[in-house]
């Protein structure tokens, strides 16, 4: 019996497969280097260590839920307004660095490029439009942009941290061996810049498609 739900949750599903996919391919390619790069292990951790393979998992987790266990107690938590939103800003600001930053530094070519442009630019472009038309609106708070900058921080401390100790870094404008460390606060401020005003304007959407939908926020 088909019911409205449906859609929705078929949505869900197609972007939780491309972002598996191109996880898959991502780790694949990287664990294919594994004699001239290091261990498998090694490999592993600088596999999580890039900020687009844990927005693309997040993804995969929020929409995998929808899809497939919306009632679990798993589906239930990911199914929230706020932790929709976050993934949505998280995958939203992964897309807008590759493209204006980082797609400059090199050319991808093959496997490599599909897994690069589905992890920065299809997933990305999905989940949005997932978001943005296929999930109840209008519970998002001020207070939940501040909230989000909690997890980039912590992933910000790891991959210093990590590159202190393992000397390598998974993007260039966090590159303490090659800027200094003003260099590098002054790039990092900018990105928590473009999550602030890119979760702003988040839950600004929120709020619109909530009155479009008939639902209230709350401030």
């Amino acid at each position: 019996m088909t019911t409205r739900s449906d859609p929705v949750r078929s949505f869900a599903a197609l972007v939780a497969v491309v972002a598996a996919s191109a996880l898959v391919l991502q780790y694949g390619l990287l664990i294919g280097r594994a004699p001239a790069s290091g261990s498998v292990l090694f490999l592993t951790v600088r596999f999580f260590s890039y900020f687009t393979i844990l927005s693309n998992l997040l993804v995969l987790l929020v929409t995998a839920s929808a899809a497939f266990a919306p009632e679990s107690s798993w589906g239930r938590w990911f199914a929230q307004a706020t932790v929709r939103g976050g993934v949505a800003l998280y995958i939203g600001v992964t897309m807008g660095i590759y493209a204006t930053v980082l797609r400059q530094l090199w050319e991808p070519q093959g496997a490599q490029w599909w897994a690069d442009s589905s992890l920065h630019y299809a997933v990305p472009t999905l989940y949005l439009a997932w978001w943005l038309f296929a999930v109840p609106h209008g519970t998002l708070r001020w207070a939940h942009v501040l909230r989000w900058l909690l997890f980039p921080a912590g992933y910000l401390s790891w991959v210093l941290a990590r590159g202190i100790w393992a000397r390598e870094y998974p993007y260039p404008f966090l590159d303490l061996a090659a800027h200094d460390l003003p260099v590098v606060l002054r790039n990092c401020s900018g990105v928590f810049a473009l999550l602030l005003m890119l979760g702003s304007v988040l839950v600004l959407v929120d709020r619109w498609r909530g009155r479009v939908l008939g639902v209230v926020a709350r401030t």
